[in-house]
């Protein structure tokens, strides 16, 4: 079966667990037809935060939905679906997520980090239903990725096996040099400021960008080293101002040991909208191919 064809009639809830802010989509299809959402409880209540998570699946739900999925930024034991200590959710430390919505819902669950379901919405949705082996880059104040192998998500113990960003370099770890980071603390601007400074022809703006192409380069050599990717799909606030590095970074992927496999590697910028609802809800076709 295809990944269209996967996809095709099928009714899926994606779910967006955000540091301020649950956002939760039904997909039908490639279409999301109807959403919610709310502001995270500031709670120390465990409970709280899941009861308004439950209500706005519930506001979405109706009896063709067949799974849920769910994206988190933080530790996830997918295979048992428990979420440990969720960035900017201090209540939730250890949430047996999967059981809880399989028993309120009686449809299956799956939960994963937001840089996994990232990657599997791309292989389901977006410009990955085109490799079967793929890195998703998520290039924004970090940097992290999910692995897509064989067509599927790449199974591993703690969803850590696409967190590139924290691997040792230079005088700290790679996402302080490789992701937006380095120009809050190289040049104490944002990123998104650097891209408007090179957008006027700046040249320490335009510098900038060269500069972080050879560390984002080194870091790509990487995950060609340890993956070998036939693409890296890249996204995150940082990709969107691809147009001012991309010649330098492959001027450095170049200077790779592996000449043939640099001539083999495409390097494509996310286009899909909404991408962090049809992530969630991908991880269900993910399971079910």
């Amino acid at each position: 079966m295809t990944v269209n064809e996967q996809t095709k009639g099928q009714t899926v809830i994606g779910v967006d667990m955000g540091g301020t802010k649950i956002r939760t989509g039904k997909v039908k299809d490639t279409q999301i037809t109807a959403t919610a959402s709310d502001f995270v409880p500031k709670t120390d209540n465990e409970q709280e935060v899941t009861d308004v998570l439950v209500r706005l699946i519930r506001e979405v739900y109706d009896q063709d939905v067949a799974g849920i999925g769910v994206g988190v930024p933080s530790l996830v034991d997918a295979g048992k679906g428990i979420v440990y200590n969720v960035q900017n959710i201090p209540a939730w430390k250890e949430v047996y997520l999967k059981d809880i919505l399989e028993k309120e819902f009686a449809v299956p669950a799956y939960v994963n980090n937001d840089a996994n379901c990232f990657a599997t919405g791309e292989r389901f949705f977006g410009k990955g239903r085109d490799y079967d082996d793929f890195v998703g880059l998520i290039c924004g104040t970090g940097l992290g990725a999910g692995i897509i192998k064989g067509g599927h998500l790449m199974p591993d113990r703690n969803c850590g096996s696409g967190e590139f960003g924290e691997i040792p370099y230079l005088e700290g770890i790679t996402e302080h040099y490789a992701s937006g980071q380095f120009f809050e603390r190289t040049y104490g601007v944002s990123g998104d400021e650097m891209a408007r400074r090179a957008g006027e022809n700046d040249r320490e703006a335009l510098k900038a960008f060269d500069e972080f192409a050879v560390h984002l380069g080194k870091a790509i050599k990487t995950i060609m080293l340890a993956v070998d990717p036939a693409a890296i799909i890249m996204g995150g606030g940082v990709s969107e101002s691809w147009e001012f590095y991309r010649d330098a970074l492959w001027k450095e992927i170049r200077n790779f040991p592996y000449p043939r496999s640099v001539e083999n590697l495409e390097i494509l910028v996310t286009d899909t909208q909404e991408l962090a609802l049809l992530g969630a809800a991908a991880l269900y076709y993910n399971a079910a191919v």
